[in-house]
């Protein structure tokens, strides 16, 4: 498994982990999917995109995720409670999959209510 690839399937298991939890609605769409949907095209086939809503840098020397999620909650969910179940399950979901980096930065912004 390359570097690349492997970075794109934290970023998918990231992505499922967040949007697994309760009162999550969608993960904030990119402008990619945003220009796809007001054009009523289809996804274009080759390779895999990279998950909106979610961004993962390495941090530091230590060789930790950092991990950005971006989330849009369910109206009736307490914001809060929500972005932080996401935090942990992201959190958690990550460290299972790298276990000989240290645990990951989780940061949750909830970025809209529907």
């Amino acid at each position: 498994m390359t570097v690349h690839s492997a970075h794109t399937t934290l970023l998918e298991e990231a992505a499922a982990a967040a949007e697994g939890v309760p009162g999550v609605a969608f993960l904030k769409p990119g402008l990619a999917e945003r220009l796809r949907s007001a054009l009523s095209r289809p996804a274009p086939p080759a390779g895999r995109a990279r998950p909106a809503g979610v961004r993962m840098t390495a941090d530091g020397d230590d060789g930790s995720w950092h991990v950005e999620i971006q989330v849009v909650v369910a109206r009736q969910a307490r914001a809060v409670d929500v972005a932080r179940a996401v935090r942990a399950r992201v959190r958690d979901r990550v460290a299972a999959l790298t276990p000989a980096r240290p645990a990951p930065t989780v940061t949750v912004t909830v970025t809209g209510r529907v």
